[in-house]
C-alpha cells in the first residue's frame, strides 16, 4: 500500500519538475523565445540612428537625460569594443594625453590604480613608473608617467604614430624584430569644448606656455610662419580671455580635433595647400575615424563610466573607483552667453567631435552594459538549472527510481551539460 502511495506522488512530482525543466530549455535566461509583456524598457532598444536610447540606470554622480536623440549611424562592430590585451607578449597601450581633458589623472590611474600581477613600480619624489611585464624587463605602457614624453611633449596622433613603434623597439632592444609582431592600443581622453578651453586658458594665464611641444608632422616641425607665437615675452601670464581668444594661431583652438586627426592629409601646419573650409571637413572627418576606431577613449564628464568601458576593453580591473570631480577651474569662469557663443564658434570642429564622441561613448557603454547583463542571467540560468536537477534526481532516487533511473539521469546530464556549451557558443 505504501509503495503504491509513493507511485502516485512521485507521478506529479516528477511531471512538475519535468515541466519546469523544460521551461528552462524553451525560455533560457538570455533568450527573447518566450516574451511576456512588461513596462521595463531595455538599456539597449535600437542600433540604428533612427531610435532613440533609453538610459535605464545612470551612475549616482553622472546625472544624464532620460533619453537621447541618435544623430549618427553606428554599426554594432563600432560598438563592441573589447580587445584581447597580451600583456606578457609585446601589445603595448599608447596614452595619447590631450591637454585639459582630466588625462593627468587618468594617466595616474594607468599606472596606480590597476590591479595587475607585477604592479607598475612608482617611486615617491619620482614622476615616472616603471611598468614592466610579467617576468620580463619591457614596458607595456606607453605614457607621460611610464616612458615620459619620448616622441615630444602632449604628442599628437600624427606624431606617436610614426614615433612610438621606433621608439619601444629601442627601449626593449629589439630594433631588428618586425613591427608586425606589435599591437599598438591607442586610448584617450576627451572633455566638453567650452570647458576644456577654459580650462587651458586659465593654466596659460598662470604661465604654462608648452613650448617645447614638437609638433613633428612629415618629418619636420612647423616654420615659424606656419605656427606664429600668440605672445612675444617668454610666456603669456595673465593674459585676459578675450587676448587669447583673438589669436589666430592658438593651438587652443580645436586642439582635439588637430590631436586627434592625421595632419600629414591637409599638408600639416601649412595652411596655403587648402583651403580653412575643406581643410577643417578633413581634420573632422579623419579626427572621427581615428577616435572611432581606436581602442578605447573616456570622457571627462563620465567617470565612473570611463572607469567601466576601460574595464570591459581590456579585461583589466582598477583597484579604486573613478570619482567624478566637477568643481574645476574652467567650472568657476562665468562666461556671458556672447563669450560662449564666441568660444564655441571658434572651437566648432572640437563641438561636432564632441557629440560624436559622446554618442558614440554613451551607446557602447549601454551595449556593453547590455551585454554584462545577459552573460549574468546565462550565468544565473544555468545555476539554476544545475539545481533543478540535483533536485530532480533527488527526488526520484528517494520515491523509487533504482539504478536504470539513475543511469537515465546521468545520460540526461550529459546531455544537458552539452546543451549548455551550446548556448556559449550561440
Amino acid at each position: 500500500m505504501e509503495e503504491k502511495f509513493n507511485r502516485l506522488i512521485f507521478i506529479p512530482i516528477a511531471a512538475v519538475l519535468f515541466l519546469m525543466i523544460g521551461y528552462q530549455y524553451v525560455c533560457p535566461a538570455d533568450s527573447n523565445t518566450c516574451y511576456f509583456r512588461t513596462d521595463e524598457k531595455g538599456l539597449f532598444q535600437r542600433y540604428s540612428s533612427r531610435f532613440e536610447l533609453v538610459y535605464t540606470e545612470p551612475d549616482a554622480d553622472e546625472d544624464l537625460p532620460s533619453k537621447i536623440t541618435s544623430r549618427f549611424n553606428f554599426t554594432e562592430r563600432d560598438l563592441d569594443r573589447q580587445v584581447d590585451f597580451n600583456i606578457r607578449g609585446e601589445d603595448v597601450m599608447v596614452f595619447l594625453h590631450i591637454q585639459k581633458t582630466g588625462g593627468t589623472t587618468f594617466g595616474r590611474h594607468l599606472v596606480k590604480n590597476i590591479q595587475l600581477e607585477r604592479p607598475c613600480d612608482c617611486m615617491p619624489g619620482q614622476r615616472k613608473c616603471t611598468c614592466h611585464r610579467p617576468g620580463r624587463a619591457d614596458s607595456w605602457l606607453f605614457s607621460r608617467f611610464s616612458t615620459g614624453w619620448s616622441c615630444g611633449l602632449h604628442a599628437d596622433w600624427t606624431e606617436l604614430t610614426s614615433c612610438v613603434p621606433g621608439v619601444m623597439n629601442k627601449r626593449d632592444k629589439k630594433s631588428s624584430a618586425p613591427k608586425s609582431k606589435r599591437n599598438f592600443y591607442y586610448i584617450t581622453m576627451l572633455r566638453d569644448p567650452v570647458s576644456r578651453y577654459l580650462s587651458e586658458w586659465k593654466h596659460v594665464q598662470r604661465g604654462a606656455t608648452w613650448k617645447t611641444a614638437l609638433h613633428m608632422c612629415d618629418g619636420r616641425p612647423p616654420t615659424q610662419d606656419e605656427l606664429p607665437a600668440c605672445y612675444s615675452g617668454e610666456d603669456w601670464t595673465g593674459v585676459p580671455l578675450a587676448d587669447f581668444m583673438t589669436c589666430p594661431s592658438n593651438l587652443a583652438n580645436n586642439r582635439q580635433v588637430r590631436m586627434l586627426a592625421d595632419l600629414s592629409l591637409v599638408g600639416c601646419y601649412n595652411a596655403s595647400t587648402i583651403s580653412d573650409l575643406d581643410r577643417g571637413h578633413v581634420l573632422l572627418a579623419s579626427a572621427k575615424a581615428n577616435l572611432r576606431n581606436m581602442a578605447f577613449f573616456g570622457l571627462t564628464e563620465f567617470q565612473r563610466k570611463t572607469q567601466f568601458l576601460f574595464e570591459r576593453t581590456f579585461g583589466l580591473r582598477f583597484i579604486r573607483a573613478f570619482t567624478q570631480i566637477n568643481s574645476t577651474r574652467a567650472a568657476s569662469v562665468g562666461i556671458s552667453e556672447k563669450v560662449r557663443w564666441r568660444i564655441e564658434g571658434l572651437n566648432a570642429l572640437d563641438v561636432e567631435l564632441y557629440e560624436y564622441a559622446k554618442e558614440l561613448f554613451l551607446r557602447r557603454y549601454q551595449y556593453s552594459r547590455q551585454k554584462q547583463h545577459q552573460q549574468e542571467r546565462l550565468r544565473r540560468w544555468q545555476e539554476r538549472r544545475q539545481r533543478l536537477h540535483r533536485t530532480y534526481l533527488a527526488q526520484l532516487l528517494r520515491l523509487g527510481g533504482g539504478d536504470e533511473e539513475e543511469e537515465a539521469l546521468e545520460e540526461e546530464a550529459a546531455t544537458t551539460e552539452d546543451y549548455s556549451s551550446q548556448v556559449v557558443r550561440w
